[in-house]
């Protein structure tokens, strides 16, 4: 009977400090959390190419802002064609010519402030995609870290089964136990088993997807930090999370300047109802007759403008098209803000409920559910409670610890949505 009374003081004693069970020593290559996502910000391709279309489009408003390369020319006039001298007939001149196209005056600083205020965009969609870049990779890094949390649970009740295995057949072997429960124990032992492939199946893929974010072969091993701190933040509320949004999410700022490049296009279509210049100089040179006289060099000059004559049918549906256009940009800056606050909205419930579940898990129902388990084992051990209400309340500690890293994991990715639909790190109270 000393035997089995070490067994079960060595299960009591499992019981009280699984919570705090982590492996020895710590991992000088773990992956924390912030070089995580230093990681992601300098490698991602993603995030890259969208910061390289910015730079392009930055180049824009210089080019379109710019006169027109002027054009250069060559010709011969009057060349008489029975012997294509130059010096047979006074008309004859052969020089160079320049002209230079001019749009009406606005259209070209109208053209630049459009380019500009679409690069402005660009860079603001930059930082949309910086923030959610952020975002998945911390819910993704979140989702390996509960993972890595619910497989040492499973692990730690592996342990806790088998002394359950060495207590029943102690017990069976003086005959107070029945071989029934020593097969439950092994059922249960096998049902652990399989909840571990599956959780090291899903850790495989979850490691998978945050490689590719960060720019890494999918097949590289990841290490979490073995010990994090367990206490989630006090937030802004709903409201003044709106509020900070409204300033500060880069999507609303690129939509505000992709209405105000909507709006300068309208007046720029308004402009094309005035017509565009081109002037024009040549240099006529001119050779001495045969007789020896002097013929004088020619200077000509123009000046031609397009002539809008078809107004109702181009201009101007220039210009209904261009408010059109407007007023998809402010609709769409309208839609843009609903779903951001729907996004705020859920981001800060998510986090709320997750948070009261993390408390009450933690201070509430596990230690309860610790209580149970060690209350039981006594009671087992004396033979006032059967081995198969032990098993379950073994079971519910695990469900319970797995329920709490879970929603601690489901906290923090609740936070780091939030913190990319405002726009914003500093969101607490």
């Amino acid at each position: 009977m000393s035997s089995l009374f070490i067994i079960l003081s060595n299960v009591i004693l499992g019981l009280l400090l699984l919570v705090n069970n982590v492996f020895a020593g710590a991992d000088h290559d773990s992956l924390t959390l912030k070089s995580a996502t230093e990681i992601a910000i300098r490698n991602n391709p993603d995030l890259a190419q969208m910061r390289a279309r910015a730079e392009a489009m930055a180049a824009i408003p210089s080019q379109v802002g710019t006169l027109p390369d002027p054009e250069i020319s060559f010709s011969a006039a009057n060349l008489p064609v029975d012997t294509f001298s130059t010096a047979q007939v006074d008309m004859t001149q052969i020089g160079p010519g320049i002209s230079q196209a001019i749009p009406f005056p606005g259209k070209l600083a109208l053209r630049s402030s459009a380019a500009s205020f679409e690069a402005k965009a660009a860079f603001e969609n930059v930082t949309e995609a910086r923030w959610w870049l952020l975002s998945n990779v911390k819910q993704v890094w979140w989702q390996i870290f509960y993972l890595d949390r619910a497989l040492q649970v499973v692990k730690d009740n592996q342990l806790l089964l088998e002394q359950f295995i060495q207590i029943t057949r102690t017990k069976y072997e003086v005959g107070e136990g029945l071989q029934q429960d020593i097969l439950l124990a092994q059922l249960e032992l096998s049902n652990l088993l399989d909840q571990q492939l599956r959780l090291q199946g899903a850790r495989h893929n979850s490691v998978a997807k945050l490689n590719a974010l960060l720019d890494r072969a999918a097949n590289q091993s990841i290490t979490l930090p073995e010990e994090i701190a367990e206490e989630l933040p006090t937030i802004l509320s709903e409201t003044a999370l709106y509020q900070v949004a409204e300033h500060s999410r880069a999507l609303l700022a690129s939509k505000h300047e992709s209405v105000n490049a909507a709006r300068v296009r309208v007046d720029l279509a308004k402009k094309d109802f005035y017509p565009d210049f081109k002037l024009r100089a040549s240099y006529g040179f001119r050779r001495d007759n045969p007789t020896g006289i002097d013929r004088d060099d020619f200077l000509t000059l123009g000046l031609s403008m397009n002539v809008p004559i078809f107004l109702d049918r181009k201009q101007a549906k220039a210009v209904d098209q261009r408010n059109s256009e407007l007023m998809q940009q402010k609709y769409m800056l309208q839609d843009e803000w609903n779903n951001i606050r729907a996004e705020i909205s859920q981001s800060y419930s998510d986090f709320q409920r997750a948070s009261k579940q993390t408390v009450l898990f933690k201070t509430g129902i596990i230690p309860q559910a610790r209580q149970t388990v060690a209350s039981m084992l006594v009671g087992y051990q004396v033979n006032k409670v059967d081995f198969l209400n032990l098993v379950r309340s073994q079971i519910s500690l695990l469900n319970n610890e797995l329920q709490y890293w879970s929603t601690f994991a489901e906290a923090n990715q609740a936070l780091a949505k939030l913190m990319a639909a405002v726009g914003k790190e500093e969101i607490y109270e």
